[in-house]
């Protein structure tokens, strides 16, 4: 038994969007495609330096992985400056550190700007470690934050109800809200004359000349500039896909009396990881929220990794009622700095905002604020650092080659274990598994009135095998984390086009233009999951 309902707080408190589907061709200086929150505060930027934008989202703004974030807002990401001053300098921590906290102090003024009810909170965040072992790591991220300008200082003692060995603490961060504060910011946008066009999925990119994205099922936008922020890039041109990694946290929510607050964000700095942070929640309670157990997309066990967290949950708070559980998507980089900027192997009109590892709040706030900047003709002091065309061989020979083996293994390997397509008969309501069935790879899901849907086990995006995620009833691509809905249709890119139905037909497919897309409550696809 899973805890607590299947669905994002966030979303469920907050209403849905009815932007338009995009069915005619437009022209437009910037179009931006993804709305989540590295999109939305790009396209909001560009407009109010007086830009004209169309912004394209292939399901609903602000309901991919920034609807399904824990939403902290805040410049220490666990042991980034320590990494960070090893591997390129401690110039290259200084402007990290001084781009993510400028992020933090601009969603605080710009949520006050826009009067947004976002429940925004500055609250001191935390990296802790409960061993004796951790202890030196904790005191080198210290020495490092500080040196990279951040209000850091080293701590015996949290807000956490449990000891703890050590902890760097850093002042002046938030947390909030993000769909508040994302809604606001779509309103502004569309006030100050963009256009917002929703269930418009990107799938097609032209360069010659002006710039064409072709939306599925629907409309063409003419662009000077193109900006792809849909988390993972949905265009392969970029030339990324070997530099990026996708992984998955799950999250618990749960309610505790207000005088249990812990007082601020956290996040360890051991294995397992697991998150906390507490939001406002009704009739005076707060919602504690615990994220962990990450793993790649595609793999098994969900459900009990969603008891492990629980588990964890229930040890080390007193008496948490369970109230929400969810998931969301983030995706590293080889280097561990986000690619953002001018898009690697583009026309110079191309850009693009990915690879967050886990901090997408402030991350996608700074994606917004560079991104505008670059196309207006400003360049930041940190332009460089977070140029998606760096390449640092010496620093990435290893996750490169870890990203591709693993790719290679799951586009050769699942191939060779397929499963006899008599297993069908025996799966019992609400399962899926991949088969072979009369030579062909088929996702096989049997619904809960006990009907078969059979769906190519296909990814669309590259041609790896899909493997089914009982917790939120999706299949789930193993080689670049694509995501679809029982019934095919995309949850998660980098897969623009849905699985191909088997079931009433030769390669017919659900229709995945302007339909509502059918989602899990727990899916997840746009920002990052800590932050």
């Amino acid at each position: 038994m899973l805890p607590g309902l299947a669905g994002s707080y966030w979303m469920d408190s907050t209403d849905a969007t009815s932007f338009p589907h995009l069915a005619e061709d437009v022209e437009t200086e910037v179009v931006v495609v993804g709305g989540g929150i590295a999109g939305l505060c790009t396209a909001w930027e560009l407009a109010r330096a007086g830009r004209s934008v169309v912004l394209l989202e292939g399901s609903r703004i602000a309901a991919g992985t920034s609807g399904f974030t824990t939403a902290k807002v805040s410049a220490l990401h666990t042991l980034t400056y320590a990494r960070l001053r090893r591997s390129a300098g401690p110039e290259a921590a200084r402007l990290y550190a001084r781009s993510q906290q400028e992020a933090v102090e601009h969603a605080a003024e710009v949520a006050a700007e826009l009067g947004a009810d976002c429940e925004l909170e500055r609250v001191p965040a935390f990296v802790w470690a409960e061993s004796a072992s951790g202890l030196d790591r904790i005191r080198e991220e210290a020495e490092a934050a500080r040196e990279a300008g951040l209000e850091a200082s080293l701590v015996a003692e949290t807000g956490l109800p449990f000891p703890v060995a050590g902890a760097v603490r850093v002042e002046g961060q938030a947390q909030f809200h993000p769909r508040r504060f994302l809604l606001a910011l779509a309103a502004d946008l569309v006030r100050l004359g963009g256009r917002i066009f929703e269930r418009s999925r990107a799938d097609g990119l032209h360069q010659n000349g002006p710039c064409r994205v072709t939306v599925r099922g629907g409309g063409t936008v003419t662009a000077s500039d193109v900006v792809v922020a849909t988390h993972y890039p949905v265009f392969d041109r970029m030339l990324l896909f070997p530099r990026l990694s996708p992984r998955r946290e799950l999250v618990v929510a749960a309610t505790v009396p207000a005088d249990h607050d812990p007082g601020g964000m956290y996040i360890n700095a051991e294995q397992p990881v697991r998150s906390v942070r507490t939001a406002p929640f009704p009739d005076g309670m707060r919602l504690l929220i615990v994220t962990g157990e990450s793993f790649a997309p595609g793999s098994s066990g969900v459900a009990q990794r969603f008891a492990q967290l629980a588990g964890w949950t229930r040890e080390r708070f007193d008496s948490p009622q369970f109230v929400y559980h969810w998931a969301a998507q983030d995706i590293d980089t080889t280097d561990g700095v986000p690619f953002v900027g001018r898009a690697p192997g583009g026309s110079g009109h191309l850009w693009v905002a990915t690879g967050f590892g886990g901090w997408g709040m402030s991350g996608g706030v700074m994606a917004g604020r560079l991104l505008a900047a670059l196309i207006t003709g400003e360049q930041p002091p940190w332009t460089g650092l977070y140029d998606p065309r760096r390449l640092h061989l010496g620093r990435e020979a290893v996750p490169l080659a870890e990203n591709q083996a693993k790719v290679a293994w799951h586009f050769v390997g699942d191939r060779l274990r397929g499963r006899p397509g008599s297993a069908a008969e025996g799966l019992p309501p609400d399962c899926g598994t991949v088969l072979g069935i009369d030579g062909r790879q088929c996702a096989v899901y049997r619904d809960p009135d006990g009907r078969l849907h059979t769906l190519s086990a296909r990814c669309t995006h590259l041609g790896c095998l899909v493997r089914y995620n009982e917790a939120e009833r999706s299949w789930d691509c193993p080689c670049h984390g694509s995501r679809y809905a029982v019934d095919g249709s995309v949850l998660e890119g980098p897969a623009t086009a849905p699985l191909a139905r088997l079931d009433t037909g030769p390669a017919e497919t659900p229709d995945d233009g302007p339909a509502e897309p059918t989602e899990p409550a727990t899916s997840a696809a746009a920002a990052g999951a800590d932050g």
